[in-house]
């Protein structure tokens, strides 16, 4: 009976790495709203690989805090149903994005016009600039310019099926 105590034991702490492994590698989370459409719709279930590593047109999943404002900027014109992509995640809001420039690429001032007034002429080291597929309805690098590493939690590496 000790020796199948020891082998229980032991496939039980075996099975604890491994779900500690999976859950520092990966997340599985939900789209929530429709600037990432026609790529990803709202209920879709995605595998996210958590790394630091990115290839621009990938789509990523990052966290950026949105700006607490008394009001809005001036120049802010409300669109109809601009609801940004995100869940609710144990490790704040997640925001679903397609990087389109990433460290060492030239900064898109064509795409995203706020980030000619930085003194940069390509994304620095550990940094990406995101934008929405739905543009209309995305909050993006547009409104907060780079993402930076700490912000940037992983790449969606597949959608999964719903159930």
């Amino acid at each position: 009976m000790t020796a199948l105590a020891v082998v229980v034991g032991g496939v039980l702490t075996a099975a604890g790495v491994l779900a500690v492994w999976v859950r520092r590698r990966y997340l599985v989370t939900t789209v929530d709203g429709p600037s990432m459409e026609p790529a990803l719709h709202s209920g879709d279930r995605l595998l996210v690989r958590r790394t630091r590593r990115v290839r621009a047109g990938q789509i990523v999943v990052v966290r950026v805090r949105p700006p607490t404002l008394a009001e809005p900027p001036p120049d802010h014109v409300p669109v109809p149903e601009a609801v940004p992509v995100m869940t609710e995640h144990p490790d704040g809001p997640l925001f679903i994005k397609r990087a389109i420039a990433v460290a060492g690429d030239p900064v898109p001032v064509d795409r995203v016009p706020c980030l000619g007034e930085t003194r940069e002429t390509t994304v620095p080291p550990g940094a990406l600039v995101v934008l929405g597929d739905n543009a209309p309805t995305s909050w993006d690098s547009r409104d907060y310019g780079f993402v930076h590493a700490e912000q940037f939690i992983g790449v969606v590496i597949r959608r999964l099926q719903a159930g």
